[in-house]
């Protein structure tokens, strides 16, 4: 798509679904923050957002079942019925059918009011598009609503970028209604949009692209982790493009800079940045993130202070 074509395809006063997958706080022993964990699920959903939780944002891939467990307990506890949630089905590094291994998570967090997203595992790697469309389409039967995720290898080894052949098959499964698209490449996104558009227009492309939070004006939604820093001011940003207000435009470009600085390589080291973001604003206990995940530099927290200072916090 040409340059003059993307500012052609911009959907302006355009309302704007968005989600922002919670961080996991943790407190200054170690352990996790269940309080912090709720009033950022509660602020999330006064703002307008929905949550997404047990996302990569919230340690999926290092919690254990039992945690993943009393995450959505939390959640549905906070919400209370006020609105939708996404929560994550990982299944990667367990044994056995994938269908079952699936539907399994897929039972519980729909038990708990969520909705579920289904991260990739690799043993997708190997499978041809027919394979991939085919455990979806058994995986997601008999559910109301499902969302999939495809996850570039920079945010996690497990994750992959579907070729097109796979994304128009997963897109006419008729319970799947919506992915999370997270190759961090405006062109890919451009793309499925154009597909989203002549398919399925009530397909949803939530795009996770926070390098590029403006795709929302070519008719992207959004489920970030980005939007997890600063839930409120997402939300006052979806509000100005609405309305067709002049401060939209600097309000975006002060939070796309924060994206810039925290999702730079290393990118999982985003969390670390959101942890000590949040911890820097007072909504944090700590700026710790869990063990297992990557870390920022001790200065981390002097370049993400102008951030603070940037977005009026």
């Amino acid at each position: 798509m040409s340059l003059s074509q993307r500012h052609q395809a911009k959907k302006l006063h355009r309302k704007t679904t968005g989600y922002a997958a919670c961080l996991l706080p943790f407190n200054p022993d170690g352990s996790i923050s269940e309080d912090s964990f709720q009033a950022a699920v509660a602020r999330t959903t006064d703002a307008g957002l929905g949550c997404a939780v047990n996302m990569d944002t919230g340690y999926a891939n290092y919690l254990t079942a039992a945690e993943r467990t009393r995450m959505l307990e939390l959640t549905n506890q906070t919400i209370a019925g006020k609105r939708d949630f996404i929560a994550g089905a990982f299944v990667e590094g367990l044994e056995g059918d994938l269908v079952q291994l699936y539907k399994t998570q897929m039972d519980e967090i729909v038990s708990h009011g969520g909705t579920p997203i289904l991260f990739q595992t690799t043993r997708f790697h190997q499978w041809t598009p027919a394979q991939i469309i085919d455990l979806y389409a058994e995986v997601c039967e008999g559910y109301e609503s499902v969302v999939a995720f495809e996850l570039g290898a920079m945010f996690a080894p497990n994750g992959m970028i579907f070729n097109e052949e796979t994304f128009k098959g997963l897109i006419n499964i008729p319970s799947l209604k919506g992915i999370k698209h997270s190759s961090l490449e405006r062109d890919i996104e451009l793309r499925r949009l154009e597909i989203r558009d002549e398919v399925r227009p009530d397909f949803k492309i939530f795009t996770g692209n926070d390098l590029a939070i403006d795709m929302t004006e070519y008719g992207s939604d959004y489920l970030l982790g980005l939007a997890a820093f600063c839930p409120e001011l997402f939300a006052l940003r979806d509000k100005y493009w609405l309305e067709g207000d002049d401060r939209y435009a600097k309000l975006t470009d002060n939070i796309q800079y924060l994206g810039n600085i925290a999702f730079r390589a290393p990118v999982p080291a985003y969390k670390h940045s959101c942890a000590i973001f949040q911890n820097l604003i007072g909504r944090c206990p700590s700026p710790l993130t869990h063990p297992k995940s990557a870390k920022r530099p001790d200065w981390e927290s002097e370049i993400l202070a102008d951030c603070v200072a940037r977005l009026g916090y």
